[in-house]
């Protein structure tokens, strides 16, 4: 019994081993932006010397590593199955990067992108008029400023972004009180603390403040405070008028409890070309394009994440991201 169970853990461990092997060639680089270093990734494809296209990647919200736990990984291979190589910087104060995230604007987040963007564009196995952006759920308020600021930008790739901060957050609060059943008394406790909290950082209210009006704030930090008062009017109309002609992939999940997709798309197809903006739905996914019926399980979660993690991505969705490339590259455009 006992070798039948050894044999049986080390076939488990070469699944493992081979599930979470990728065709990339990664490499640790160094980026300095205001005194700050920053360390990354780039994942080339297997073989060649380039100059390769390049996707680089603009994090959603919180402390995120360059490979975001090696959620990125399979989005890499994806991307160099069609050419392109991948850059992704860890957050100031993540990883081996200095500074602190939660310092940013989305300005500034803009800046460092656009740092990371000029940054490969000196290097010779970079081909610097195939570079493009991917970004996900807070990168929506990035991207844009981005593409707005450097017209070379080839392309955009934006996942589950949201418009507008303020409305964004009043959708995500109701999502989440709907899906945990909350009755009536506790959604109107739930918005007035809401009203509280906009008028506060509507007159720069200081943390102290914050907590003398709302009491509990177990789930906001002074740092976590300061990150939301210079970002809550944050709002892409201007920056998404600003970047037409870019070429655009808006990805929205029919399970996203963060941001409102109907408005994001109503205001996408309202502003942006419709022979430059190719919108996809995945309706069995969640805000992070997982499956949902995955996500709603931790075992189903876990045991995707180490056995398959492939999969933990809604049917379809890294073979997309990879045709999309494809038709840049052959001239197609994105509708």
């Amino acid at each position: 019994m006992l070798v039948g169970a050894l044999s049986v853990a080390g076939g488990l461990g070469g699944i493992v081993v081979w599930q979470n092997t990728y065709a990339l060639r990664e490499e640790g680089v160094v980026l300095r932006h205001h005194g700050h270093r920053l360390e990354g990734v780039l994942a080339r494809p297997p073989a060649g010397d380039g100059p390769f296209g390049l996707v680089v990647f603009v994090h959603g919200d919180g402390p995120v590593d360059a490979t975001h736990d090696t959620f990125y990984r399979p989005l890499w291979e994806a991307f160099a199955r069609a050419g392109y190589a991948s850059l992704s910087f860890s957050k100031p104060g993540v990883a081996g990067s200095e500074g602190d995230w939660l310092e940013q604007s989305m300005d500034d987040r803009a800046e460092e992108t656009l740092a990371a963007v000029a940054w490969a564009r000196e290097r010779p196995d970079i081909d610097g008029r195939r570079i493009g952006l991917w970004g996900a759920s807070q990168a929506g308020w990035v991207l844009p400023k981005v593409a707005a600021r450097d017209r070379g930008i080839r392309f955009v790739i934006a996942v589950s972004p949201a418009v507008n901060w303020i409305r964004q957050g009043r959708y995500n609060l109701l999502a989440e009180l709907r899906r945990e059943g909350a009755d009536q008394q506790r959604v109107e406790k739930a918005m007035r603390r809401r009203e509280t909290t906009l008028r506060l950082l509507r007159r720069g209210a200081s943390y102290a403040e914050y907590r003398a009006e709302v009491g509990d704030s177990a789930d906001v930090s002074p740092g976590r405070w300061r990150f939301i008062s210079a970002n809550h009017t944050s709002d892409a109309v201007a920056d998404l008028r600003a970047m037409r002609g870019t070429p655009v992939l808006l990805v929205l999940a029919g399970h996203d409890v963060n941001v409102d997709v109907a408005e994001t798309e109503a205001v996408y197809r309202k502003i942006l070309p419709a022979s430059t903006l190719r919108v996809e739905h995945y309706p069995d996914a969640t805000h992070s394009l997982v499956d949902h019926d995955t996500e709603s399980s931790s075992l189903r979660l876990t045991a995707t994440a180490v056995f398959a993690p492939r999969q933990l991505y809604a049917a379809g969705f890294l073979d997309r991201q990879d045709r999309f490339l494809r038709r840049l590259g052959a001239g197609e455009g994105a509708g």
